[in-house]
């Protein structure tokens, strides 16, 4: 960079001779400044250089007495007075794609000295540390490029003093302050860098960096320099972001406490590159260190981290609506500290910049207005409070801070380990999940660690006096002028004892009474009839929907996904909801299961006026409180009636009596303007009501979607958000008062008070109809913010979690300004139409006098057009059935000529094909045997769908040379081979199968990993071609599933290692895919176990999902399919919209439903995920933009059904094609669409014997399918002009937009589709036949490249080996255990593996392990010990002689035991979150645990020897567990809504359990075990059982059982 060598070192060269004074200068500051100095798309310039900027003039003021106040004076000239908002800083509103286009994860830590001395080897350490935890950052396509490192210490004065005397400046008296106001500029210093160790990337984007040191006059203290500081850098800012260049300058830190150094590097690069970091003199007594895993591969030098206050390891999901919230309340930021100039320091956010970024800003903001830096936090990032048994017993005034700040900050919510540092307290916090790992030690000489990992600094564990992890919400903080560390409940005690918080909240917050509900309707059926047609209800909204809410509670199941049009292409009038998808979390963040982890939850909101944040008193606290925010009428009235709310009522109906044109429009600006002089008037509540006594033809009302979007964004754009709530009172939702009378209406309904009667349905009254009804309308929300990971309703109210697909850009600016609406749509008037068509209905003569059915959900004749309709299904039948050519021409004909209203069913729809090339014959385009190679079926699990179903699909694939999918549940192994004994189409091997051929075999090629693991053995793994992390859960993204109890035959069970007839949970995330970082180590676990198997993650569609395709192409995925699974059981969901949508998902279902193949809740498959045909441009695109799209192979499926379908898909960048639904038909669904009740007719998705004798298909049909779709591509191929699918993958140039008219707009916009940013630099031929990623060197192949341990495997002998191990050695033992697997299967080796391994392991230590492999470490471990281990043993303990008792040391990190399926473990110390978490059959003994132990455990048996944590037991359906409770705290951390607590009396459990102790006392030594067996009785007496309702008539649980074998008895031996 020749430009950097310039002899003119300062970015502003007059700086350097206008400040450098004779005189020493006390009273300064040190500044940390970056001018980021960039090539762009304009000249680089230097920073400062214009003569025009106020930087400048800032800059070059010569010293005086009073420097800066002309200085600022100047700044000022073209800023509005103090009093009122500059026009540059009127509230801009977040934009979602700005958000989502920056996602990370990181790996932090910090080592502090508690006698706050400095020296270099903190530094030192820091810089190795992080160097240790290289693997959880990322890096750019240059694989050189770090998604960033950074530092961030106290000032090196000393190293400042040197050059500052060499320069002729003095030394600095850092503790001198004079007098005056202002900033004087003492001296820059270029910061020493080594360009020489820059990546490509990195080095083009790569800024001029300065330090510039200042003096600050007339300050008495340090935090009023700091506050004079800051209020300096955002007027620099402010002043920069009206200049071209402004986004490339950013202050890394302004402090006269801290400094940063950090940027796009790679950890072991950061003290190469500052070489102020290798200097002895450069001393500190702290350091944080981060290093950063961005999604997106184009990360910037600014969002490297520390920022100027945390690090972050995680992602802020409310973070659209928390920028929001924060504008709101820049009018009403007010404290004395800022002696007015509260308008210098705004705005308080940027949506431009990173989630980690915005948090940093809003706790700097809070603790320059003279917060401590633990209080910000627990402001910010509160931990879940509510019910918590230790802080309502012994912290009740935590519990009081808490409650007086939820009304007045919504929580920044999501996964966060933050690390924070004012110069004075160094802490770290972990947010309300515990959703990332966070381990912390101390020594005997007075050093405090912190960090993501153990093992990143070499430790003598003699000297270790504490080792311990952060649970959920807790925090630790180092004091560092005190000397003391203060852990989790002395820190918040401290805090929350600072102000009389429970007086102030007893005496102001109020809550909302409860009110009954009204006990008879309040209009007449016809008035009732009138009033839903006018509001658009829908037969099926009521019978299908509202009246199964009312009956039981709960939102009802379907199946089949969602094959409908989109809203805006649909010829059928639509609700305005029906235009907005759900985002939902996958990779970068976790969805929270609702149901067994509601403990984080909760829908409390309040209501009234938020108060001034930045000052404390007791009238913040004067709100209302709502348990939940759906609620009747009387419950409203009481709202309208609270005297300090002063709500005020806003009708919501517009007038069309001069016209359509204009009048919606108009009337939602009149709206904002009542809604804004009701606020200005003193209102604490707003009331938008479309009720009327006398609905009237030329008075529709508003969508009231579209009057609280209006009036929300009015009020936020100047600065009234805060000061008052909104209400609905609308015929949907918050107070639904429509609904609610329809339950009324139905339950005094002689139908249902006949069905009632007769028993043919349960009796309710009509008030439990209307209580059900609001309860499933409640668990729907949970469900919602669950899907992307936020876990309260205040956090998700405001942060629009949507993503919009048919609105147009002035109805989006108006009422969802942010939101992303990449294809446009309708107006306000045509949306106004659209309205009007629904209000028609209630006063027309001819509407007949029942509801409509539209056939949205059920295919009927004349309703709603279905991609999957009867007549499809039986002309693809036939023509695969009977061979014939011509029947498939039928089949493309019907595709082709589907009525021309609804020639948009999916958006591929409004495209055609255009090329400039001539035609070319047939014969020369690749042939179709080639062709087919790139097909793909879905993952449909074998459970959800019968085994005739399944393995005909896998034996038509493999004959194709394409791939089947196992999808959920193993995959048994007598498929694994090929069939030798077939005669006349059958073979005793697969008996159940006709049309078979000798050299068939039925594996599945792709074999996939999900949340549940059910299946996944070493063996499994190893005998896989490709393996898929199915990241999203089918027709449901962001949700769990559940195979029900009736679907799991015995022979389900024994491939899942569960119990016949006990349903099985897969949860909403994968356990060990929290972030980005973590998916990157299980794609490293499964090449580690197979290393000849690509590793595809399965993304579904929404906004954003190329950022997230970006980080795990980063990641080391071999293969990344968008999209869709459509495939689902019997589910023949087309895909149409696209992903998910309509998935569904085979055998997912929320607890207590019917579920199954394909089964959902109905919300689920209508409203969320989006067209496929999005997701795979934005993919496609974002990857090429970043240099990865040759790294990955890209899939997609979503309701393909023809060649014209793998067209479309292959222009926009597709390489390979996933079949779904269609491939369900070919093998013989007849779309019953009853796949959730095990009842399909033809066996298709059944596991009744019965049905499935039934079952039609043989593998040649789907082989005929795929052949004539593979033809018919040919025939485009050779039509357009190419003689292979490699020349058109993503050439969109060959699209164009179809001449259609549709019936709702003209006013879509295509364009994103059909833009093109490149091709890649390989043909998709090429990428495909790439090599499978490899981990590199591992230390496992050390180990197999031994002699001695290959023979020993070789030949079945015993080997005793003892190997070091550091924690950047992961996944060790993995590829061991797959060679062992390969050769002898999941329990065939009979030879022994005694290795033993001494240090910190890396993560998934001990993962896979077989039967023969003995395993013991001794030091300490991270997070996944033991994950998917099927046999063995394993043995952990801390050194001998350590600084610490053992059993009070956590030894072993987060979510050891992940779907393991035998095994033993012995852990002599405490575990961390989620210990055995869907464990199928290990046992285990451990010395403590955090919250959630043995959630999901389907068998197996774990001891607990010490204390656990919340929530043990959720979701446990099988195994035993055994608890230690000797100080009578158990009970309320356990979740009683499956397991049943007893005490050990079953002689057999007694046995069992005495057995387990004495081999972990055997083998580890435990002092806790030794002590517990010398007096048994004593203890046996406090141990707990946990039994599970499949568990209570065993011998070990049921004392009554009479045991009359020794065999019986479930001893260690016979383990």
């Amino acid at each position: 960079m020749a430009s950097l060598q310039s002899p003119v070192v300062s970015p502003i060269p007059q700086l350097v001779n206008a400040t450098r004074p004779n005189s020493v200068n006390k009273n300064l500051l040190f500044v940390d400044f970056v001018g980021l100095y960039c090539k762009s798309k304009r000249t680089r310039r230097r920073i400062g250089v214009s003569s025009s900027s106020s930087f400048c003039r800032f800059a070059n003021k010569k010293k005086s007495s009073c420097p800066v106040n002309a200085t600022f004076t100047v700044d000022r000239r073209n800023m509005s007075p103090p009093s009122s908002s500059p026009p540059d800083l009127k509230p801009q509103v977040a934009n979602l794609e700005d958000i989502i286009s920056e996602r990370g994860a990181c790996g932090v830590g910090f080592i502090a000295n508690l006698e706050n001395k400095p020296s270099h080897a903190i530094v030192e350490d820091a810089l190795t540390a992080l160097g240790c935890m290289e693997h959880r950052g990322g890096c750019g396509a240059d694989n050189d490029s770090g998604d960033g490192a950074g530092l961030m210490t106290s000032i090196p004065w000393e190293l400042f003093d040197k050059w500052a005397t060499s320069e002729g400046i003095g030394s600095f008296d850092k503790l001198h302050t004079g007098v005056g106001m202002g900033l004087e500029v003492l001296g820059w210093r270029p910061v020493p860098v080594n360009m020489s160790v820059v990546g490509f990337y990195a080095k083009k984007t790569m800024p001029n960096i300065q330090q510039v040191f200042v003096r600050v006059i007339k300050e008495e203290n340090v935090d009023d320099i700091e506050r004079e500081l800051y209020i300096c850098r955002k007027l620099i800012e402010r002043a920069a972001n009206s200049a071209s260049w402004g986004n490339e300058l950013y202050f890394c830190s302004l402090s006269n406490q801290t400094i940063v150094y950090k940027g796009m590097l790679r950890s072991e690069v950061l003290g190469l590159f500052y070489s102020d970091l290798q200097n002895d003199i450069y001393k500190s007594p702290f350091a944080i260190y981060h290093r950063r895993y961005s999604t997106n591969t184009s990360p910037r030098w600014p969002l490297a981290q520390p920022m100027r206050f945390l690090g972050h390891n995680g992602e802020i999901n409310t973070i659209q609506g928390n920028l929001n919230w924060m504008q709101s309340r820049e009018a009403t930021l007010k404290s004395s500290v800022w002696h007015g100039r509260e308008n210098e320091i705004r705005p308080y956010g940027n949506p431009k910049a990173s989630d980690s970024a915005n948090l940093d800003s809003a706790a700097e903001l809070l603790i320059r207005s003279g917060r401590t830096p633990e209080e910000v936090l627990m402001i910010l990032v509160p931990e879940a409070y509510k019910n918590h048994p230790t802080l309502m017993i012994k912290y009740p005034e935590v519990v009081d801070f808490y409650d007086y700040y939820k009304g007045q900050m919504e929580t920044w919510d999501g996964p966060a380990l933050l690390l924070f540092s004012d110069g004075k307290t160094v802490g770290a916090c972990l947010d309300r999940n515990g959703l990332r790992p966070a381990r912390y030690w101390r020594t005997v000489d007075n050093f405090v660690y912190v960090a993501s990992e153990v093992g990143v600094v070499p430790m003598d564990e003699s000297k270790v006096t504490m080792k311990g992890r952060l649970g959920p919400g807790m925090m630790i903080t180092v004091d560092l002028p005190g000397g003391q560390v203060y852990e989790n409940t002395e820190v918040k005690k401290r805090v929350a004892l600072s102000n009389p918080y429970g007086k102030w909240v007893s005496g102001n917050l109020r809550s909302l009474k409860p009110a009954n509900f009204l006990s008879a309707p309040v209009m007449d059926n016809e008035a009732i009839l009138k009033c839903q047609q006018a509001f658009g209800y829908s037969s099926e909204d009521v019978q299908m929907v509202i009246e199964n809410m009312a009956s039981q509670g709960k939102e009802p199941t379907f199946c089949m996904g969602d094959d409908i049009p989109l809203a805006i292409l649909s010829q059928k009038p639509h609700m305005l909801y029906d235009y907005f998808k759900q985002r939902f979390a996958q990779v970068t963040n976790p969805a929270i299961d609702p149901l067994r982890e509601g403990l984080v939850m909760s829908l409390e909101v309040n209501i009234g006026k938020r108060g001034n944040i930045l000052e404390v008193g007791p009238e913040n606290a004067s709100q209302v409180i709502l348990s939940s925010p759906v609620i009747n009428e009387g419950e409203l009235e009481l709202l309208r009636k609270d005297p300090y709310l002063k709500a005020q009522v806003l009708p919501t109906f517009f007038d069309i009596r001069k016209g359509v044109e204009g009048s919606l429009e108009k009337t939602l600006y009149k709206l904002c303007e009542a809604a804004d002089e009701a606020v200005r008037n003193g209102s604490q509540l707003l009331v938008l009501c479309d009720r009327s006594d006398d609905l009237e033809p030329t008075r529709p009302a508003i969508p009231i979607l579209l009057a609280v979007g209006a009036v929300h964004q009015h009020l936020i754009q100047n600065g009234l958000r805060m000061s008052t709530s909104i209400v609905a009172d609308t015929a949907h939702a918050i107070c639904p008062y429509l609904a609610l009378e329809t339950c009324r209406q139905w339950r005094l309904s002689k139908r249902t008070v006949n069905l009632m009667m007769n028993g043919k349905m349960p009796t309710v009254t009509t008030e439990q109809a209307q209580k059900n009804f609001c309860k499933a309308v409640k668990y729907g929300l949970l469900k919602i913010l669950s899907k992307m990971g936020i876990s309260l309703l205040s956090s998700y109210c405001g942060a629009q979690i949507f993503e919009i697909y048919g609105l147009g850009k002035e109805v989006v600016d108006l009422a969802f300004c942010g939101s992303v609406s990449k294809i446009g749509g309708v107006t306000f008037d045509e949306l106004a139409r659209e309205t009007l068509s629904f209000w028609v209905k209630a006063f027309s003569e001819a509407t007949a006098k029942r509801l409509e059915n539209y056939g949205f959900i059920q295919f009927r004749p004349g309703g709603e057009y279905h991609g999957n309709n009867p007549e499809m299904s039986k002309l693809l039948h036939k023509a695969v059935r009977q061979k014939s050519e011509n029947a498939f021409s039928i089949y493309q004909q019907h595709l082709a000529n589907r009525p021309v209203n609804v020639s948009g069913e999916v958006l591929r729809d409004l495209l055609e094909f255009k090329s400039d090339r001539a035609p070319i014959p047939v014969g020369k385009v690749e042939p179709a045997t080639s062709i087919v190679q790139r097909f793909c079926t879905g993952g449909m699990s074998l459970g959800a769908i019968s085994r005739e179903t399944h393995e005909a699909i896998a034996i038509a694939m493999n004959r194709l040379g394409g791939k089947s999918n196992s999808g959920e549940g193993g995959e048994d192994p007598i498929r694994w081979s090929p069939l030798t004994d077939v005669v006349d189409g059958y073979s005793p091997t697969l008996p159940h199968l006709k049309g078979l051929q000798n050299g068939d075999t039925a594996t599945s090629a792709i074999k996939q990993v999900a949340s549940g693991r059910f299946g996944v053995t070493p063996t499994f793994l190893v005998n896989a071609d490709q393996l898929e992390i199915k990241i999203a859960q089918g027709a449901k993204p962001g949700e769990g599933g559940q195979l029900p109890g009736k679907k799991v035959s015995a022979y389900i069970a024994r491939l899942r290692n569960s119990k016949p007839g006990v349903p099985l949970i897969s949860p909403p995330p994968h356990h060990d895919i929290y972030s980005i970082e973590d998916l990157a180590q299980l794609i490293y676990d499964l090449h580690q176990v197979n290393p000849k198997a690509k590793v595809s993650v399965k993304l579904v569609a929404e906004a954003g999902i190329g950022t997230v395709a970006s980080g795990v192409a980063k990641g080391n995925a071999d293969i990344i399919q968008t999209v869709l699974w459509l495939l689902i059981p019997a589910i023949l969901a087309s895909s149409k919209i696209g992903i998910f949508k309509q998935l569904l998902a085979v055998n997912e279902e929320i607890s207590g439903h019917d579920g199954g193949t394909g089964a959902s809740p109905i919300s689920s498959i209508k409203h969320a995920g989006g067209p496929w045909e999005l997701g795979l441009t934005e993919t496609h695109q974002t990857l090429i933009e970043n240099g990865l799209r040759e790294r990955v192979i890209l899939r997609v499926d979503g309701g393909f059904k023809s060649g014209v379908d793998i067209m479309m898909a292959a222009a926009m960048g597709a390489d390979e094609y996933g079949f779904g639904s269609v491939a369900m038909i070919a093998t013989g669904c007849v779309m019953a669409r009853i796949c959730h009740t095990n009842n399909c007719p033809v066996g298709v998705a059944s596991q009744r014997e019965e049905l499935r004798a039934r079952f039609p298909g043989v593998p040649g049909d789907l082989v005929n399918f795929f052949l004539y779709v593979a033809e018919e591509v040919r025939g485009m191929l050779a039509q357009l002009g190419y003689q292979k699918l490699d020349d058109v993958i993503g050439h969109t140039d060959l699209l164009r937009p179809r001449d259609i008219s549709l019936v709702k707009t003209q006013h879509l916009n295509l364009g994103y589709i059909l833009s093109s940013v490149g091709l890649p630099k390989l043909s998709s031929t090429d990428i495909r036949n790439q090599d499978v990623h490899t981990n590199g060197p591992v230390l496992d192949d050390v180990v197999l490249a031994d002699p001695e341990i290959l023979d020993a495997i070789e030949n079945e002998k015993v080997i005793n080996k003892t190997i070091k191990i550091y924690n950047v050695d992961r996944a060790v033992c993995g590829r061991i255990a797959g060679v062992v697997a390969k050769k002898y299967g999941d329990s065939g080796f009979a030879g022994q593996l005694n290795i033993t391994f001494t240090g910190s392991a890396g993560q998934s230590f001990a993962c896979f392990l077989t039967p023969g492999m003995n395993i013991r470490l001794i030091g300490e471990a991270n997070d996944y010990v033991g994950k998917g281990m099927a046999g063995g043993e394993l043995v952990v303990s801390p050194v001998e002689n350590t600084g610490f008792v053992p059993e009070d040391a956590t030894i072993v990190g987060n979510t050891c035991l992940y779907g393991a399926t035998g095994g033993q473990v012995f852990v002599r110390g405490k575990a961390g979150e989620r210990f055995a978490v869907r464990n199928s059959l290990a046992q285990a003994v451990v010395e403590g645990t955090g919250d959630h132990c043995c959630e999901y455990m389907t068998g197996g048996c774990v001891v607990v020897l010490g204390k656990v944590g919340r929530n043990v037991a959720a979701g446990m359906t099988g195994g035993l567990a055994y608890l230690l409770d000797e100080d009578d705290t158990l009970m309320p951390k356990v979740n009683k809504e499956i397991v049943k607590v007893q005490r050990v009396t079953a002689p057999v459990g007694q046995r069992q359990l005495k057995n387990l102790i004495e081999a972990h006392v055997e083998k580890t030594g435990s002092g806790k075990g030794t002590a517990i067996l010398k007096e048994w009785d004593t203890y046996l007496s406090l141990f707990w059982q946990l039994v599970p309702p499949s568990e209570e008539d065993t011998p070990e649980a049921c004392a009554a059982y009479e045991a009359t074998s020794a065999d019986q008895v479930t001893s260690l031996q016979s383990a």
